[in-house]
């Protein structure tokens, strides 16, 4: 009899552990590595630390007879991760280096939308300070400042007055608060509307997209404060009905997915187009290349195809024709987050409450930022733990997932009290 498929999972946030969770309920998964993985992603698989970056990985894939690696973050796939893997015939979910450009440089995707008329707003590129600052000085505000490069996700500004661009421009070409992503930026004019993000499963040549998400990136209720990796998400969204969803794969991830082919740069594993609905239809804020946190954390609670099957398909080319079977339930995940988060923040505090959340019905708890030390679960990032809920609408998923926050508990946790508010969401 055959042995059931070993999966090996790169990264160890509540992206990761959702990953593995989706993976672990496929009947044809047997086992499952994650690197470096965290204790939550302990309860179903073995984490362990892999030395030699990329390469070690690849040794460890060989050495295990890994079926089928997944990657989280994009830090990896913007190193190569996928071509080392393909050079050692070992199957890899996720793009190549050349592909993951459509995130890993804010110009290059820009530049991309452009040639093959993928709608987005208008930009301009600048790699000089004071040629930055004296266009701005000059533009209609607000305006949208994007570090080039990678920035985990918080090299985005959108500045309301000009005192507030002056300072991004600063803090990103002066002070290179982001390092070399920093030293070139994209000016974006400010896109009125709805957000919305629709990843889809990409083979190459065909495509198929996943129920649309939400997320709220600012780290306080209302939308207020800095930007951060993610505070919470629910889906689905009414912004995106069936005849939007079909726009959007007419205009945004089938143009995307042709012009990479054109370029040489096929595309192979999750696209994430991060949209703002507009009065003019969906534009283009920004593509990921990998699958989005906290949306992953709501979106594969709802699946019911079975994720490796669909994950082994990309990889294989065998997309086409490909149907998703839904959840009719909505998600909501709330983050809880380390006090100060995405500023200076304190870890190491004992974490209380998790089984008896872990108990609610409906309930899932993804660790994102902690570690296990002794008998204890114990704070260890900014974005601690993602706490999801399903119900029968948002409003109950929402009062659901707010319920089991109040059970979990540890010193400055703060999160937001609003996720899905807009939509009807319960809230405090």
């Amino acid at each position: 009899m055959a042995r059931g498929k070993r999966v090996l999972i790169v990264g160890g946030g509540g992206r990761e552990h959702a990953l593995a969770w989706a993976l672990d309920k496929s009947p044809l998964v047997e086992t499952i590595f994650c690197v470096p993985g965290n204790p939550g992603i302990a309860q179903i698989g073995t984490c362990l630390e892999v030395d030699g970056g990329i390469t070690g990985l690849a040794k460890f894939a060989e050495e295990k007879e890994i079926d089928l690696t997944v990657v989280g973050p994009e830090a990896y796939l913007s190193l190569g991760i996928a071509d080392e893997f393909q050079r050692r015939g070992l199957r890899l979910f996720g793009p190549t280096k050349a592909a993951a450009a459509l995130e890993t440089s804010k110009v290059f995707a820009k530049e991309f939308m452009t040639r093959h008329g993928i709608p987005t707003a208008s930009y301009q590129v600048f790699s000089d300070y004071e040629e930055a600052l004296a266009y701005v000085r000059k533009q209609p505000l607000p305006l949208v400042i994007k570090a080039d490069g990678l920035a985990a996700g918080k090299g985005v500004t959108v500045a309301g007055d000009l005192a507030e661009a002056e300072a991004a421009l600063d803090n990103m070409m002066v002070q290179g608060v982001f390092g070399e992503a920093g030293s070139t930026v994209v000016i974006e004019t400010y896109l009125e509307g709805e957000e919305a993000s629709v990843l889809a499963f990409c083979d190459g040549d065909n495509f198929v997209t996943m129920a649309a998400a939400r997320d709220h990136k600012r780290a306080y209720d209302e939308d207020q404060g800095p930007n951060t990796g993610g505070m919470g998400a629910y889906c689905p969204t009414s912004i995106i009905t069936d005849a939007m969803q079909k726009q959007v794969e007419e205009q945004i991830i089938g143009p995307a997915l042709r012009g990479m082919a054109a370029e040489g740069r096929p595309y192979v594993g999750v696209l994430y187009a991060g949209l703002m609905i507009t009065n003019t239809g969906p534009k283009v804020v920004e593509f990921n290349c990998r699958f989005g946190d906290p949306e992953t954390q709501v979106i594969l609670p709802r699946l019911r195809t079975d994720f490796y099957t669909i994950l082994a398909k990309t990889v294989g080319g065998e997309l086409e024709g490909t149907e998703l079977e839904w959840d009719p339930r909505s998600a909501v995940c709330v983050i809880l987050a380390s006090g100060g988060y995405p500023g200076d923040y304190q870890v190491g505090y004992t974490i209380e409450g998790l089984e008896a959340a872990e108990g609610m019905e409906d309930v899932i708890i993804f660790h994102a930022g902690t570690t296990r030390r002794g008998g204890q679960i114990l704070t260890d990032g900014g974005r601690v733990l993602g706490i999801t809920a399903l119900g029968n609408d948002l409003a109950h998923a929402a009062k659901r997932a707010y319920a089991a926050c109040d059970l979990v508990q540890f010193k400055n946790c703060h999160f937001r009290r609003d996720i899905g508010r807009r939509e009807g969401g319960i809230h405090r």
